[in-house]
């Protein structure tokens, strides 16, 4: 075998290899001995050889996230329930009552009836014979316009900005409920939701659609359109409750997938399609319900179930 050829090696001291890029390098132990105060205004002043770096704390705003100051452990849905960031709208977050083109003359009646209560309550007169003819009216102008509405019209009943959205449901119908996050790929799609609840000591897994129930909300949730990061967190909800054997409910309430340029590139037509081919395979049962605009792939996503239902006033279409 050969011989390497010998190399010799010449071994410095660390500090002489430390040095600045500089031509004309300096030692890293000299850097020590050269010294700048800096003061929290800004200033620079030399003092001696101590190094002083100085700088006050800000004063950070306190937040309630992820406990409030004082959390009720008999709380509505659990002490956990303080963690969701669906929370009850303050009264100057609620959006106000939306009132569709149809509905007006309904509006106008309710308008009428309440304002001969308030002044039957101020005077203390008897205008019992009249409220009765009045909510006769209305009762009967309900049940007249809401027989003979038209598709469009319904389609507007069930894009309306009041409907309760998938939350809203959820914490009306469950004991408890913890919302579960993320695709495991680095995303978590505010557009669906997806989390574990129980009924009457039955364990669901629970996903939908979530649409906002102001402009701000609207705007986080990308108005119920999810991208393929939402249906991907979908896909890892369904196989984490068909390994635990967690029946599925889905809730759907979208205008569809979001169209844009990025979520194409991302996926989002092999996203919804792998969620249908997974649909059909889970060993759990499926219930999926229609609670407000079931709007093309992007509802057939989380919608391939056992039982389909719809709520009244409730769409499903194909868009072309």
């Amino acid at each position: 075998m050969a011989s390497l050829p010998h190399c010799p090696v010449n071994f410095s001291p660390v500090s002489d290899l430390l040095r600045s890029s500089s031509s004309n390098g300096v030692p890293l132990k000299s850097l020590g001995r050269r010294v700048q105060v800096l003061g929290s205004s800004g200033g620079k002043r030399e003092r001696g050889d101590l190094v002083i770096v100085g700088a006050a704390p800000r004063k950070g705003k306190k937040h309630e996230y992820p406990w409030p100051a004082n959390p009720d452990p008999n709380a509505e849905g659990g002490s956990l329930l303080h963690i969701s960031q669906f929370k009850p709208l303050k009264e100057k977050e609620k959006s106000k009552p939306a009132i569709l083109d149809f509905e007006k003359p309904l509006m106008d009646l309710e308008k009428k009836i309440n304002d001969l209560r308030k002044m039957a309550r101020d005077t203390g007169l008897d205008f019992s014979d009249h409220l009765v003819s009045l909510e006769n009216k209305y009762q009967k102008a309900l049940k007249d316009l809401y027989t003979h509405l038209t598709p469009i019209q319904r389609v507007n009943i069930a894009r309306h900005p009041n409907r309760p959205t998938f939350l809203d449901h959820v914490f009306s119908i469950t004991d408890k409920f913890v919302e579960l996050h993320g695709d495991r790929a680095g995303y978590d799609d505010p557009a669906i939701v997806t989390g574990i609840g129980s009924i009457d000591g039955k364990t669901y897994m629970f996903i939908g659609h979530q649409k906002g129930r102001n402009t701000k909300e609207n705007i986080k949730r990308n108005f119920g359109m999810p991208t393929p990061h939402g249906y991907r967190k979908a896909l890892r909800m369904m196989y984490y409750a068909d390994h635990h054997g967690f029946p599925i409910i889905t809730f759907i309430d979208t205008p569809g997938a979001y169209p844009d340029i990025k979520s194409e590139e991302l996926g989002q037509g092999e996203a919804i399609a792998f969620n249908l081919r997974t649909m059909f395979g889970l060993k759990v049962p499926i219930v999926s319900l229609v609670i407000g605009e079931g709007g093309s792939g992007g509802a057939l996503a989380i919608g391939c179930a056992n039982k389909l239902l719809m709520l009244e006033n409730a769409v499903f279409y194909v868009a072309r």
